[in-house]
């Protein structure tokens, strides 16, 4: 008896190995076969052939071989007029919400087109002459973060003047997940232009396509629009990202904390700007009672920090054990909890914490003290509604 209890145990155990196994395996199989829209060179450079193409792109328009787009295009003939910079530029050196400027790139000699300076949305005399205009941009599926709205731009402005769009698409380090306050009307902004929740499960792709397909573009006008899909990718896996999508996005941990701690953008609070884990961090010099020591300073992205030489109170998230797959509001609650100044609010006056949730009910809900049990069912029936939509545009399965 006691002996086949010992042979049914190893038994038991060795099946669950072969299954760890097996999931590894196949996941690993995943990531080998898996390519991202601008490795696919067969599907969107006999769509380029002859014709006079511009590039929305920065520093995370890479293929595997970390070969830039821009370049591969160049040495493939392919006639590319001008590269459109987004928020950050075309390098990525820039600060949030830092003016971005024209110039001309140094390896190509092509003119470099601000998508972030004087104008965010293209004019007709900068698309004039381009038949097509590419999009290729690591996106983190996050509401505020503006990359989709310099695509929804584009598109508009692709509409209005004929000229088709091109997205070369890549993952989305959030997977399918939704989660967050969907954006109401009255809050919309470059940081949130269409009614979606903070976390919206969509690659930069599908998003696009749900932009044109549900007529959100000015004036309901619908771009001419062809995606460059990704190969073997399955939302619910996590994929490397090449290079950061932007200066305090410096890893897979920033970004994975960003849609929650970014809601301190709109607080007495610092998201860790200034330091050399941003967004792992958060804190002030009015919440004291919290463990973690740090001081924002002037570096790389973040030339004059929120709170830049003031010694701040809060919290390391940096080995925060957990990946991540909905909005954590804890952290923010706590600090508020935590926040005493009798000088200031702990929000901002300018309401950019509304502008950033899309509304000001979470704000409202905070300082009621109401539960992160409650104010995440209060989002429901907005999510729901909205993922009827999203649906729609799911390129690929989970």
């Amino acid at each position: 008896m006691n002996l086949d209890f010992k042979i049914k145990n190893l038994l038991f155990i060795c099946l669950i190995f072969l299954g760890v196994f097996n999931q590894y395996y196949s996941q690993t199989q995943y990531k080998d076969c898996y390519k991202a829209g601008a490795d696919r060179p067969e599907l969107y450079l006999p769509l380029l052939k002859d014709k006079t193409i511009g590039i929305v792109t920065n520093q995370t328009g890479l293929m595997s071989d970390k070969t830039h787009l821009v370049d591969f295009l160049v040495k493939n003939n392919v006639k590319v007029k001008s590269i459109f910079a987004p928020e950050h530029g075309f390098r990525g050196n820039a600060d949030a919400g830092e003016t971005v400027k024209n110039g001309v790139d140094a390896k190509t000699g092509i003119p470099i087109v601000s998508l972030y300076g004087n104008n965010k949305k293209p004019t007709p005399e900068q698309l004039k002459g381009l038949d097509i205009v590419v999009f290729d941009i690591q996106d983190v599926g996050v509401r505020f973060y503006t990359y989709i709205s310099t695509l929804t731009y584009l598109m508009e402005a692709g509409a209005e003047n004929g000229v088709e769009i091109m997205i070369l698409d890549r993952p989305n380090p959030h997977d399918g997940y939704t989660d967050g306050p969907v954006l109401k009307k009255k809050w919309t902004s470059f940081v949130g232009m269409h009614e979606v929740p903070v976390v919206y499960g969509l690659t930069i792709g599908e998003y696009g396509k749900m932009v044109n397909g549900e007529k959100w573009l000015k004036n309901g006008v619908q771009a001419k629009y062809t995606l460059i899909p990704m190969l073997n990718y399955h939302k619910k896996q996590r994929y490397p990202i090449l290079d950061k999508p932007s200066p305090n996005l410096p890893n897979d941990k920033s970004i994975n904390l960003y849609p929650s701690l970014c809601f301190f953008e709109g607080t007495q609070v610092s998201a860790g700007r200034g330091t050399d884990i941003p967004f792992q961090v958060y804190g002030s010099p009015w919440t004291k009672d919290l463990p973690y020591q740090f001081t924002p300073k002037p570096n790389f992205g973040a030339k004059d920090p929120f709170l830049n030489g003031k010694l701040c109170y809060g919290e390391n998230l940096s080995s925060y054990p957990v990946d991540l797959r909905e909005l954590n509001l804890e952290w923010v609650i706590k600090a508020y909890k935590n926040y005493k100044n009798p000088n200031q609010d702990f929000f901002l006056k300018n309401l950019w914490f509304d502008t950033l949730a899309g509304t000001d009910e979470l704000r409202k809900q905070i300082i009621a003290g109401q539960s992160i049990t409650d104010i995440k069912a209060s989002w429901k029936s907005d999510l729901d509604n909205f993922e009827k939509i999203r649906t729609k545009y799911v390129v690929y399965e989970n």
